[in-house]
């Protein structure tokens, strides 16, 4: 480009006064007066240094346009206008001159010329060049922002045929000139070129984001065209893959303060209307086919908006944990959105607590926004942010019980789910506990609910209360005796291991009162859950029966039965050596409750699970075996029998082989039974005939797979 106006060509350099005299000119040619614009910045002469010689000052009214549209310097030959004759009037030929290329040279021309006054004006020239500019525009008579978008267009076309350096970092300077006075229109103009991705808008984005004093405005504009009510779809993805590209750049994310939670929000916000699919995203009406390689995920532009955004204000650990816990995956699923809104506020709670009360004073009117995916939004997030005591704080706690005892009437499952873990959070502040009396009836009553969430959410904020110093153990093992042994056989594999991990809490902290050998609610409890339990060591969940464990060793702990290690064997091992001491040792401590045991025991029968079929076959074999005779009634008995030998015709061979097992057991525990009862002539052959004693039972060892401890720490097995 050597010759044109980004050469040296020039005769010498173009200053501040140059262009001061240019927008004089323009001025001057409308009829106006000619002076300092009330509007447009004031340059002070004595910052602008010695005043140029004649000739530099010399201003061609028309541009002469070259081939490939490049823009040339003005000529000698063309007329001197300076600011000391700008009172004089202006010639006709000049004037029609001028308006000619008012009217007919391109906008990106003097975007271009403008630039170049720029490379050697310095900040003077800055200001001189947003004068210039203004004037120019006005001289059009055309509306404003139309004029903004065509030299925003002009930067566009020209910026990548510039080359680096001064030439290219000119031209950028007149489009932050340009959005210090008309940030609205730059953002306007630009946003149509940033969807598809643009590699000169890119660039522009940028540049905008490394200049202080025009960034804020600009992100502030792209603020409200993402979350604009009417704004079409495609303006709010444009302006966020343009928030992406300024906040990845150091040191744009401090221009965010005063309104950074209200941006977070946005993009959050963003993220579920694409899960929706409120937005199409991956859309190919977006993409063309001149664009080489697939199109850039929108939700994957939004998440990376959200991290520049965390990283650049100091919070590269919430970044670490939602990585770690998953939680990116989560915000752009359908399904698991607020899962990942939750995670973000938690780790909001642990990392960046200086935003919590910003974004918990922004949140309280999203509350009742009509739009559904702002309102879950938000819901989800002063949901998370109640685990935070100082921002529960900023409310009345009587207000925050209200308002998600409030939602708990909601007809969506949703919203009553986040008032579920909302309730939880708030159990975990210390103080709170003195609002059982609120709490406990909402959350007993979502036990019964057929949302797997919901019955999830119950359980961890009950488990919580638990937790709390002062906790009422007596009145919760009273009020879920009845309501947690059926969710401990629940068909939901997450209710099952939460139900029990619920159990082992209560058992945990009222082991007190078990060890005094209380006869309360809660070792009624335990009692009525223990086969449950030893049977759930063989769940196919795993998370079920290693909860299942952690309770047996809890119960063990609190009951003193010293069958810690037997219980470890048998969940790890299935061993049947350990299973029969198991047995033994219960038989012996509550001989009154083995025909309860072997009722609950023979449910589990009909078990469509193998392996929990072959375990209930085999504990009752070792319970019959270990109990005395008359310990069991002749009809359960009786009805044992009959189910085992239906269990022996069993498709899989280790239940009905262990099934053919026990049902010798029962038979030989009946027999003892009658001969118990004979005459007294019966009695007294037997008194001197001792009848051979009940032979152990034999099992084969288990096919199925067994929870090792190595297994269960992900180690490396031996070779």
């Amino acid at each position: 480009m050597a010759g044109g106006v980004w050469g040296r060509g020039r005769d010498g350099p173009v200053g501040s006064l140059t262009l001061t005299a240019l927008a004089e000119g323009i001025r001057a040619s409308q009829g106006q007066p000619v002076g300092p614009s009330s509007t447009g910045p004031q340059t002070d002469p004595q910052e602008l240094g010695p005043e140029p010689e004649p000739y530099i000052q010399t201003l061609t009214p028309a541009f002469e346009a070259q081939p490939g549209n490049e823009v040339v310097a003005p000529t000698a030959g063309s007329e001197i206008y300076s600011p000391h004759n700008a009172q004089e009037p202006a010639p006709e030929r000049p004037y029609q001159a001028s308006q000619y290329s008012w009217e007919e040279g391109t906008l990106a021309d003097l975007a271009l010329y403008t630039a170049a006054c720029l490379e050697e004006a310095g900040y003077a020239g800055t200001q001189a060049t947003a004068l210039t500019l203004s004037s120019a525009l006005e001289a059009r008579g055309q509306r404003l922002e139309d004029q903004v978008h065509g030299l925003v267009r002009g930067l566009l076309a020209q910026v990548p045929s510039l080359a680096e350096g001064r030439p290219r970092r000119a031209a950028l300077r007149v489009l932050s000139a340009l959005a210090l006075e008309h940030a609205q229109d730059v953002v306007c103009a630009l946003l149509p070129s940033s969807l598809p991705p643009d590699r000169a808008a890119s660039e522009l984005w940028r540049s905008l984001s490394r200049n202080q004093r025009v960034n804020g405005q600009v992100l502030v504009q792209l603020l409200w065209a993402l979350k604009g009510v009417a704004a079409p779809e495609s303006e709010a993805l444009a302006a966020t893959r343009a928030l992406g590209e300024m906040l990845a750049v150091s040191g744009c994310v401090g221009a965010t303060r005063g309104f950074y939670p209200h941006l977070l929000l946005a993009l959050v916000t963003q993220l579920h209307e694409l899960a929706q699919g409120a937005h199409s995203p991956d859309s190919p009406k977006v993409w063309e086919p001149s664009h080489r390689g697939p199109p850039h995920s929108h939700a994957s532009c939004t998440v990376e908006a959200l991290k520049a955004l965390l990283t650049g204000d100091g919070g590269r650990m919430v970044v670490t944990c939602m990585e770690q816990a998953g939680g990116w995956r989560r915000l752009v699923g359908a399904h698991t959105h607020l899962e990942g809104v939750l995670l973000l506020a938690s780790a909001m709670v642990a990392h960046a607590d200086h935003h919590l009360r910003g974004l918990f004073a922004d949140l309280l009117p999203r509350l009742r926004s009509a739009n559904n995916p702002q309102r879950l939004t938000a819901m989800a997030f002063f949901t998370g942010l109640l685990q935070s005591q100082s921002t529960a704080r900023l409310l009345r706690e009587e207000v925050i019980l209200e308002r998600l005892r409030t939602w708990q009437g909601d007809p969506e499952p949703t919203v009553r789910w986040l008032g579920l873990l909302g309730l939880g959070n708030l159990a975990m502040n210390r103080g709170k506990i003195r609002h059982v009396n609120m709490l406990l009836p909402v959350l007993l009553r979502a036990l019964g609910e057929g949302d797997v969430r919901l019955v999830g959410a119950a359980l961890g904020a009950l488990r919580r209360l638990l937790l709390q110093p002062g906790a009422p153990v007596r009145l919760l093992s009273s009020e879920l005796r009845p309501r947690l042994p059926p969710l401990l056989d629940d068909a939901r594999d997450s209710v099952r291991a939460s139900a029990v991990g619920l159990l082992g809490t209560l058992v945990r902290r009222g082991q007190r009162g078990l060890r005094l050998g209380l006869r309360g609610p809660l070792r009624k409890l335990v009692l009525q859950s223990l086969v449950p339990l030893l049977l759930r060591l063989h769940d196919s969940s795993q998370d079920a029966a290693e909860s299942s464990e952690w309770t047996l060793a809890r119960c063990d702990q609190a009951l003193r039965w010293g069958l810690l290690e037997e219980m470890v064997t048998v969940a790890h091992y299935d061993s049947p050596e350990a299973l029969s001491r198991v047995c033994h040792r219960l038989v012996q401590r509550y001989p009154s409750h083995v025909q309860y045991f072997l009722s609950q025991t023979q449910g589990y029968l009909r078990s469509p699970q193998d392996t929990l079929r072959r375990a209930a076959t085999v504990l009752i074999g070792f319970l019959v075996y270990h109990t005395r005779p008359k310990g069991i009634s002749q009809d359960l008995l009786d009805s044992l029998f009959q189910d085992l030998g239906q269990l022996q015709g069993d498709p899989e061979s280790a239940v009905s082989s262990a099934a053919h097992v026990s049902a010798q057991q029962v038979a030989l525990l009946a027999r003892a039974q009658v001969q118990t009862h004979s005459p007294n002539l019966f009695r007294f052959i037997r008194r001197h005939h001792s009848y051979p004693p009940r032979p152990h039972p034999l099992y084969d060892d288990s096919p199925f797979l067994r929870r090792s401890l190595a297994g269960r720490w992900s180690c490396l097995e031996p070779h």
